[in-house]
Order: structure tokens, then C-alpha cells, then sequence
């Protein structure tokens, strides 16, 4: 008997969770059909019945229902030796797939298949910086990191992990790339000779643009001779590496205090940011748009690229215009309620 139950045992085991699955809720029917047919005065009704064997596997046995005569009694036996065996072997494979799908997520081997998150692809600490900034402007955005490496590198439930190679069309489509709001490339700091790495940002950005063009695209540059190649392959943005520091120390020498200045509009976590802006419909021209939001404590600096647009007020504003203002996340709010509504 022992041996034929360690037999059993390891058949079972090798079952495939679905055939197991199927052969619990069998068991479940066949036994509380047979009880209820054994003993109908018993249990008074099916459900009952189930309600017996269920709470007998669970070896919790309340007492209000129990087996009276001597099949009832061989049945509760055999409910014994196989239904708490088999109710135990359905828990150990719940806690085993939770298991192995916590070690998959870590492990990066999960396909992602959420809508409008951003991909942040080669981890660096630039990269770590920046799902920081993130998540305190948008905490209930979804990251996904693509990236070579063997182990998850940020834990946090809106982050998601992608292990393998992003320039391979296979690894950006786990990584849900086709409906991806933003894709950020870092520059890849483990590579020694920086063409290298701009060569590898750039095979990673052709790929994305043929997969999924319609994907804002942001590249981290190394070399300023570079930029006319990934303007070839329509990246929508790039960022010179370094170049906003140097930028900054340069002001910060001629200019005492006003680092300061970009500090805060380079992080949404103090102070004053830039944001964009709809335009009103009463908003006829820059006129009237800057002095709407002056009185409502924003301050209209550009419309896109245009920074220019404080010494020409008096024209109308463009069909496609997209204003930027600068102020805080409350009269931001403020102001986006009042032009929806």
C-alpha cells in the first residue's frame, strides 16, 4: 500500500497543472454525488454533501454533518487517505506557481502586456534617476526596463522587467513596445568607446521605429556628431550626455543662483515645473492667452520650441500649438479644469 501510494504520488506530481485542476473538481462532484446518494437523510441536500467532503479534505471537520452508516463511514475513510493528499497537492502547486512567477518576474522572462506605459531601456544610475522622477510626477505609471542583465533591478509594482537584448524586435515586443506611450534609450556606460555607444543606441532606436513608429522616442547621445544619424531614423528627441551639466556649470559661473532655477524645472518634486497647456477657446491670440494664465499665477514661455513668443503677443495663435507654461502642480490643475470645462 505505501508503495503504491508513493507511486501515485509521483504520478500526480507529474501531471500538468490543468489535468490536475480537472481532477480535483471530478472528485469533488463524483464524492459529494456519491455521499448524497449514500445518505440523503444525512446531508438533505447536495450542496450539503459538497459542503461535507470540502470541509473533510480541509481536515477541518465541524461536526454538523458526519456519516452515519457503514458506507458512509468506508467513504469518509477513502476521503482520508486521497482527498487530503490530492487538496494538498492543488496547494503546493498554487504556492509553486507563485513562486516560480515571482522568480520569472525578477529573472526579467515575463512578456508585459499593459497600454500607455514608458520603456526605459539600458539601466544606469541615470536611468534609476529618472524612474524616480517618474513615479513622483506620475505614481500610477507603469515602467518597463529593458536591459541585459539577470536580475530586476528596480523593485516597485508599477515596474516591470525585461531581460535580453533591445535592439531584438522579440525582447520590445515583451516588452509591449507597440503600445508604449514613451521610450527613453540610455546611453549604455559599460561600453568603453563612446561610438560604440552611440552605435548601440542607435541600432536599438531603428528598431523601435520599425516596429512601432508611432512611439515617442527619446535618445541619450554621446557624441554631438551623431545627432544627424538619429535624426536619419526620426527619433523624435535626443539629450546630449554631459551636456546639460556642463551647461549648468557655465551658468552657475556667470550667473550666481541661477542653477537653482533649472534645478527646479528639471524635477517635478519641488517647486515650479513646466507643463503643457491647452488652449482656450476664447484664446484668439498670445495676448490674450499670456495674460489669462498671468492672472490665474502661470507664466507662458513658449509654444513648442518657440520661445519667442513673449515679443510677438499680438499673434494669432497657430491651429497646432501647443503652449508650455511654467508654475506649480496646483494652479497647473487649476488651470487644465478651467479650459476643459
Amino acid at each position: 500500500m505505501p508503495l503504491f501510494l508513493h507511486t501515485l504520488s509521483l504520478k500526480l506530481l507529474r501531471l500538468k497543472n490543468s489535468a490536475i485542476a480537472i481532477l480535483f473538481v471530478a472528485f469533488l462532484l463524483i464524492l459529494s454525488t456519491l455521499a448524497y446518494w449514500l445518505e440523503p437523510e444525512t446531508f438533505e441536500s447536495w450542496f450539503n454533501a459538497l459542503y461535507w467532503v470540502m470541509t473533510t479534505m480541509a481536515t477541518v471537520g465541524y461536526g454538523d454533518y458526519f456519516a452515519h452508516t457503514f458506507a458512509g463511514k468506508v467513504l469518509t475513510l477513502f476521503i482520508y487517505v486521497f482527498g487530503i493528499g490530492l487538496l494538498s497537492l492543488i496547494i503546493g502547486k498554487i504556492i509553486d506557481s507563485v513562486s516560480q512567477y515571482h522568480r520569472q518576474r525578477r529573472a526579467g522572462k515575463l512578456t508585459y502586456s499593459g497600454k500607455q506605459h514608458v520603456i526605459f531601456i539600458n539601466w544606469s544610475k541615470k536611468a534609476r534617476y529618472a524612474v524616480d522622477e517618474l513615479l513622483t510626477i506620475s505614481p500610477a505609471t507603469h515602467i518597463v526596463i529593458i536591459d541585459a542583465i539577470d536580475q530586476h533591478p528596480y523593485e516597485h509594482h508599477n515596474v516591470h522587467f525585461v531581460s535580453g537584448d533591445p535592439s531584438s524586435s522579440d525582447i520590445l515586443e515583451r516588452a509591449g513596445i507597440a503600445s508604449a506611450k514613451a521610450a527613453i534609450i540610455f546611453a549604455d556606460y559599460r561600453i568603453d568607446e563612446s561610438s560604440l555607444v552611440d552605435g548601440k543606441s542607435l541600432l536599438i532606436a531603428s528598431s523601435i521605429e520599425s516596429i512601432a513608429p508611432q512611439v515617442h522616442t527619446t535618445v541619450e547621445i554621446m557624441l554631438e556628431k551623431h545627432i544627424h544619424n538619429f535624426k536619419h531614423v526620426k527619433v523624435n528627441e535626443f539629450v546630449l550626455s554631459h551636456d546639460a551639466v556642463a551647461r549648468l556649470a557655465v551658468r552657475s559661473a556667470l550667473n550666481d543662483g541661477s542653477v537653482e532655477i533649472f534645478t527646479q524645472l528639471l524635477s517635478r518634486q519641488h517647486g515650479a515645473d513646466v507643463f503643457p497647456i491647452p488652449v482656450a477657446p476664447e484664446w484668439k491670440t498670445y495676448e490674450d492667452a499670456f495674460l489669462s494664465l498671468l492672472r490665474q499665477g502661470a507664466t507662458l514661455i513658449s509654444d513648442r520650441g518657440d520661445m519667442s513668443i513673449n515679443t510677438k503677443l499680438n499673434a494669432p495663435i497657430p491651429a497646432n500649438a501647443k503652449l508650455f507654461v511654467v508654475c506649480d502642480v496646483d494652479v497647473y490643475q487649476t488651470i487644465t479644469k478651467g479650459v476643459r470645462a
